[in-house]
This record gives C-alpha cells, structure tokens and sequence, in this order.
C-alpha cells in the first residue's frame, strides 16, 4: 500500500488528504445529503446524531438474511430500536435506503422493488439529519421540515423520546414479540376527543376493542368542556403528561424522577405485551445497569383488560399472570398446550377431545374425567350458565355432567358459573377472594367404549368373508406380528371406505348444513400468508402443501394444502375434503382450521405439525426401534377401528 501511495501525484495526495476528514465529519454531525445511501449487511455503516448517542440504518432481524430499517441507542451495549420503518416487510440483505429528492427516503430490495418510502413529500428533500434527540428530520433547501420519525403517520412506531409528543390522532403500535417487528395487538392512541387509551384491536384489522386504560381528559369528563387533551408531553426531564385546551396539565408519571437526564437516557415504550412503560438506562458506558422501569400504565393490565369481542392480553384458554415488574405473563393450565410453540402469549388448545362427540359414547364421569383447580382464577367473558344456590360439589357435579361446560367458576357465595370453549380474558385476580376455577380435563388414557354397529350395516356373510381374509393372511404371513397389525388396519381401512362410500353423496350433499366452523380465505390471503407458495412442505396424490402464516388472534404457522386443477376429481375430493375432515375432531389427526374455494382455486387450511410426519419419524435419519415401531401401529390399528366406526356413526347421523 505505501509503495502505491509513492507513485500517486503529489495534488492526488492532497486532494485525498482533504476529502477523507469531509466523509468523516459526514458521518458524524448528523447531516446527510440528497442521494446518498445505506446498503443493509451484516457491518453496514450508519448515520449518527453528532453526539453519537443515536444511529439511523438497518439493524440485524431475527432472520440473518433480513434487516430492518431502524434508529436506535447507539452508546449503549443494548442496541435498543425505538424506531422502525418495515417491522412488516423486513428487507433482505443488499437492500438500500437512499435519501431522494423527490420521494425522501425510499427503501428497495436488491430487484429495486420499493418496500417502503418516507411518503407525503411536500417540495424538494436537500438534506437528512439525525438530531441528539433522536430524531430523524428531512429538510428542503430553506431547512425547513418536510418530514420527521417523530411525527410519521404512516409509520407508527412504539416507543416516544423526551421531546417526542403525541397529538390528537397519533398512535403508538406494539410489536408481534421481542424480536418480531410485526404489527402487534396494542395500541396507545390520543383520540380526537382528547381521551388517552390503551386498545387491542381485533387483527388482520384495526378494529379496537374497549379501552383497557383511558386517562379520562376528554371534553364530556371535565367541568369546562371546552378543555380536552391536545398533547401527550414527554419532556426532558422524563415526565409525561396531557397537556388541555385551557393549558392544564394531567400528570401520568406522579414524583420527581430519581435519574437526571444528563446522566440516563429515558423512554417510553408500548411493550408487545400491552403494558405502556417509562425506562431509563445509565449513559455512562462502564455501567453494568440494563433499562429499569421506572413507571407503567395500566397498574395491572391483567384485570385491566377484558373485552367482550376479543381475546384479551394473553390468547384464547390461556391465563395472565402479572409479574414483579408490572408485566404479563401468559401460561395454559393443566390439560392445555399452546397452539403455537414459539408464542408464549398466543392461544392454549385442549390435548384432548372437547365437546359432546366423545361424551355421547360413554356417560361422563370421574373416570373419563380429572380436575385442575385454581384459586383467584376467573375467565370472566366466557359465562353461559349461573346456578344459585349451588355448593362446590354440586358445582363439580353439574359441569361433569354438562358436555358444553370446560370450567366452572365455584364464589364463596355459593354462585357457581360454567363456561364453555374458547375461553377469553384469563386472569389471576386476587379481588375474586378464594374463588375458585373448575377445570374438567379429559384424562390421557380414558379409552372410549364404541358401540357395536348396526346389524344391517355389517352383514354376517360380509363379516365371514372379513374374518376368513384375515385367517388367511395370518397364515401366509407368519409370525410377523408387525404385518399382522398392518393387515388389521387394513381391514379396518376396508370396512370403513364400504361405509363411507355409501353414504358419501348424502353427506356432501347436506355439506352445507352442517356447522363446520371452518373460517373462508380468499386466494389472495392464502398466497400472501405462503409468501408466494414459498416454502414447500411436500407433495401428494391431489396437491402441494405450503407453510404459511396466518393471523388468528396472533400469528399462526398453518399447512396450505394446493390442490391441483389439472386433477379430474378435484373438485369432489376438495367438497369431500371439507365436509369429512371439517367434521373430524381427534388427537392424533391434524386439524382443518379453514377453505379457499375461488374460481379455479380450491385450497385447504390445516393446523401445522413441527414434529413432521409419520413417515418421517418412522424412516428419518434415527430411526426408531422395532418395538416402538410395534407400538404405533398397535395404536394406530386401536385408533383407526374405534375412529373409522364413529365416524360411519356421526356419517348415519348427519344423513
């Protein structure tokens, strides 16, 4: 390099000399000019404020290959983001933002496909600036402000800064989790009435539910109407409050504040949990102190909130339970496991068969039956029934022999109210004063009797034709006690699809009055859900089967199954598909959660497995032993005969 650097002219030399210490001073002070740009990598540059204590560029996603275009504490070990750009669409690697002219800020991908812009542009863009406040500012010629991160409608964000407020109609939006960007469920909105709420909203929409917290500073609920809120304040010392019409002030944050701000950084932050918090984190960069709650609202958010038309803080069956430091924490009972393993705040699914199907074959009882109970426990939305006078027992009684009741909520005063699934707003509520939750668990190994068929479905010459085939192959096979199972379940197999195919055109031909409580997508959601029909899972006789995502009260990873429009019979086995399975309900076959039948599209929606297949647990790399080999086709030949025959049962039935 040196002996380069001999052969270089001498004005070369000075003409580097003086433009190297400009690029740096670029990169420090804050400003940034019209075209220049950022490309998202592992060690991309940033643009910082000239104190350094902010940075504006893309930070690593939980996904390696995507970045999020973001501001966040550049001073501090925790690079915490307090502002974010594509939570929804994260940008994959050699993505650019550049700053335009015309447009401010564009955002594309490496096929120059835009993914997000700075948007209403109101003249020419000169320059950027990245302010110690935090700040992201665009500037026309005149330096005057044509956009700024602190105030962008289009791009919601959900955290405030000190001199950061929040006017009528602005809104902070929580994320999906800690690490998942996406739109969350919460909301904190300073209504043009001038209230202060806390909501959850019902997504894919943003439909809001009852406040959960509202400060009350609206024009109705003040003795001068004429003094509602106008601003959220949040001041440089780290106090927060709503600033009325008439200039008074409605204090949030009560006392003096026991860091100054010269020597901590504060925010505040709608956490993804619901809870909106006041944080400070030393400056000093020896210090071993992480960010510490100062302050949060509501006061206990698991009580707080309950809607009538949504979930609540935690997902539907599960229970919220408020930790030391004012958060939420979710968790199923008993019985119950999440439907989505990698959300802890989503909905809990029963591990057994709920419902009045499985009662119908047996009289419930205490030995179908176990009990988990828990004090100061309330799912308080989810009532159908209220008995009074009522003991605990005769409470424990009347829900055993209910098959809509899940749990029974036993009061000390005698009241005694039964619920049914899915049950909404769990909460541990010390108020409740020893009340306690009944919940019916069906146990593990409760085998269910199966009532012997119809003499005129099974006919004895059929049934002597069925016993000697299996005497023969007993015979021909040998000993081998696996094939003998297998040849069980075929037999099984043959005797249901001779029922079933006798009864099938009635019962896709009454499909419509049956109750299904399957949910309809269109071609559309189900191909954004797939990301394209990105990620295939594998193929079949009628279709392919996609990963996907969609938004059931949260994020839920599904399998899209893709019929085949080539396939002559396609449309029968998708109309098939839909009335049999949609009916089907058993622990050890996948779910079908909904349907998309559009035009030529016909497409499946089933709840997705991470453990995998049968086939890939049998004859995967660690391949099971021959004993527990035995085992599974032992249950599934038990399973398959006591299922195939309730489901011919529920088929004459439906018919």
């Amino acid at each position: 390099m040196a002996m380069a650097m001999a052969f270089l002219p001498p004005w070369l030399l000075v003409s580097l000399l003086i433009l190297l210490p400009i690029s740096t001073v670029a990169q420090s002070n804050g400003n940034i000019t019209a075209g220049d740009s950022l490309i998202a990598a592992a060690n991309s540059s940033s643009w910082l404020s000239p104190s350094g204590d902010f940075a504006f560029g893309f930070s690593p996603h939980s996904d390696k290959d995507f970045f999020l275009l973001s501001i966040w504490f550049a001073n501090i070990p925790d690079r915490t983001i307090v502002w974010y750009a594509n939570g929804d669409k994260p940008a994959p690697r050699g993505s650019k933002v550049e700053l335009t002219a015309d447009r401010g800020l564009v955002l594309t991908d490496p096929q120059d496909q835009q993914l997000w812009s700075s948007q209403t542009i109101i003249g020419t863009v000169a320059s950027g600036v990245m302010t110690d406040e935090g700040n992201f500012v665009l500037q026309d010629r005149e330096f005057t402000t044509v956009w700024e991160s602190f105030n962008s409608p289009t791009t919601p964000t959900d955290t405030l800064l000190p001199t950061q407020n929040l006017t009528r109609g602005g809104v902070l939006s929580s994320r999906q989790s800690e690490t998942n960007f996406s739109t969350g469920r919460f909301r904190l909105r300073l209504q043009q009435d001038g209230n202060l709420v806390l909501v959850t909203v019902n997504l894919p929409t943003d439909y809001a539910n009852e406040a959960y917290y509202a400060s009350g500073t609206t024009s109705s609920g003040d003795p001068n109407p004429s003094s509602p809120g106008r601003v959220l304040v949040f001041n440089e010392s780290g106090y927060m409050f709503i600033l009325r019409d008439n200039g008074q002030q409605v204090r949030l944050t009560q006392g003096q504040p026991v860091e100054s701000s010269a020597d901590f950084y504060f925010r505040a932050t709608l956490n993804f949990d619901g809870v909106f918090t006041l944080y400070s984190h030393p400056k000093a960069s020896n210090s071993n102190r992480s960010w510490s709650p100062l302050w949060s609202l509501p006061e206990n958010i698991c009580v707080a909130s309950l809607v009538s038309e949504g979930i609540g803080v935690c997902g539907y069956n599960s229970i919220c339970t408020l930790k030391a430091d004012g958060r939420p924490m979710c968790g199923c009972p008993r019985g119950y496991s999440l439907l989505d393993p990698d959300d802890q705040y989503g909905s809990c699914k029963p591990d057994f068969i709920p419902g009045c199907e499985e009662d119908r074959l047996s009289p419930p009882g205490e030995d179908l039956y176990t009990w988990e109970d828990l004090t100061n426990t309330d799912w308080p939305s989810s009532d159908y029934a209220l008995l009074r006078p009522c003991t605990e027992n005769q409470c424990r009684q009347s829900c055993l022999e209910d098959c809509m009741c899940a749990v029974a909520i036993f009061r000390l005063g005698n009241s005694c109210w039964k619920k049914k699934l899915p049950l909404s707003n769990g909460r541990v509520d010390s108020s409740l004063n020893g009340g306690k939750a009944l919940i019916k668990i069906r146990k593990n190994n409760s085998t269910l009797p199966v009532p012997d068929p119809p003499s005129d479905q099974y006919p004895e010459p059929k049934k002597k034709n069925q016993h000697t085939l299996i005497l023969i192959g007993l015979v021909l096979l040998g000993g081998s006690a696996f094939v003998i199972v297998i040849l069980i379940v075929a037999v099984c197999l043959g005797r249901f699809s001779f029922i079933y195919h006798n009864k099938q055109p009635k019962i896709i031909a009454n499909a419509s009055s049956v109750q299904l409580n399957l949910r309809c997508f269109t071609y559309k959601e189900l191909e954004e859900a797939t990301d394209g029909f990105k990620e295939e899972l594998g193929k079949g006789a009628f279709g392919v089967v996609y990963k996907g995502t969609i938004q059931m009260g949260s994020s839920v990873h599904v399998a899209v199954k893709k019929l085949n429009n080539s396939f002559q019979d396609g449309e029968r086995e998708f109309r098939t598909e839909v009335s049999v399975i949609g009916q089907t309900h058993h622990k050890n076959l996948v779910r079908l959660l909904g349907f998309c039948d559009e035009g030529q599209q016909r497409l499946l929606v089933y709840e997705f497995l991470s453990n995998g297949t049968l086939a890939g647990f049998l004859f995967g790399d660690l391949k099971p032993s021959w004993n527990r080999r035995i085992e599974i086709a032992i249950g599934i030949a038990r399973d398959s005969c006591i299922y195939m025959k309730s489901a011919a049962a529920r088929s004459s039935i439906a018919i």
